[in-house]
């Protein structure tokens, strides 16, 4: 029996640097410096252009909140988005668990 083949139906939408920059409200340079503190992920084509999936202009938004509410330098915001990450999975995986002693729901 053959493997069933699956084609793509569209090119999947993705943002230029520029492109992601303006969205963003940031300078280019600001995305690069970024990219270099491993803060944003990135895809890189063939010739090496920067292509990024629109989910991280969220991703920039949050940076940019934690730099100015909380006063955090730039590098130390991998490690802070790194820590709330971790919290917000544990918090997930501890909504999903049932309550020991109460009803369970099934």
């Amino acid at each position: 029996m053959s493997t069933p083949t699956s084609y793509a139906l569209g090119r999947p939408y993705r943002l230029s640097l520029d492109s992601y920059a303006r969205l963003s409200g940031v300078h280019p340079d600001l995305v690069r410096r970024f990219l270099a503190l491993g803060l944003l992920e990135v895809t890189k084509d063939s010739r090496g252009d920067l292509w990024f999936d629109p989910t991280q202009v969220r991703a920039l938004a949050r940076i940019q909140r934690l730099h100015l509410d909380l006063r955090l330098a730039y590098s130390a915001l991998g490690l802070v988005t790194d820590l709330l990450d971790r919290v917000s999975e544990l918090e997930n995986a501890q909504r999903r668990q049932p309550r020991e002693g109460g009803p369970r729901w099934t």
